[in-house]
């Protein structure tokens, strides 16, 4: 699957390979300890807040990315 922004599929992309290939190499057997992918997460996130801003695609009271508001909890 491609990128929102056309410049971030190749990060994306590096990302996804990265991440899958930690993910079952190490957490699936239970190394847990550390992401070896989260500068490239970062270098993915940025591209992609820049392309929505370019785009104006309205994000506002969405999570973006691990970058949301708080939820309010519920008072029952």
């Amino acid at each position: 699957m491609n990128s929102v922004g056309e410049a971030c599929t190749d990060m994306k992309r590096e990302y996804d390979q990265c991440f899958n290939r930690w993910f079952a190499e190490k957490f699936l057997k239970g190394d847990g300890s550390g992401d070896p992918c989260t500068d490239l997460f970062k270098r993915y996130q940025q591209c992609v807040q820049k392309a929505i801003k370019e785009k104006e695609i309205p994000i506002e009271g969405l999570e973006f990315m691990g970058r949301g508001k708080e939820k309010p909890e519920s008072s029952s």
